[in-house]
């Protein structure tokens, strides 16, 4: 995913935060902040040191991205939103992690038909 999807400064990560405007599943917790007028959506994605080791950290961001870029064509343009994971999202499979993020998505509302 190109730089300019992505919300990569901490200032950027505090203002979806501050929000408070989240919905979650058992694996994913998902923040968003709309901005009416942006050309293309931005996600933040955290994945937190209680998922194991750096390596199954890396190894599930690239799922998460993975999957964003599969569902990108109906995701809403005018968000800015992170991604979170929670530590039952370990060891899924990539079809698994799918499933999850994008009925997580849809509690957001993110995805439009």
């Amino acid at each position: 995913m190109r730089k300019s999807f992505r919300v990569k400064k901490e200032s950027e990560f505090q203002r979806v935060f501050e929000t408070h405007n989240s919905v979650a599943n058992h694996k994913f917790v998902i923040y968003q902040m709309e901005k009416p007028g942006q050309p293309h959506f931005r996600v933040g994605i955290s994945v937190g040191k209680k998922i194991g080791n750096a390596y199954h950290r890396n190894w599930l961001k690239r799922r998460i991205r993975q999957t964003l870029l599969e569902v990108k064509p109906q995701l809403k343009k005018d968000v800015d939103f992170l991604v979170i994971a929670r530590p039952a999202a370990d060891k899924m499979t990539m079809a698994q992690t799918k499933k999850q993020l994008v009925h997580a998505l849809q509690l957001a509302h993110l995805l439009e038909k």
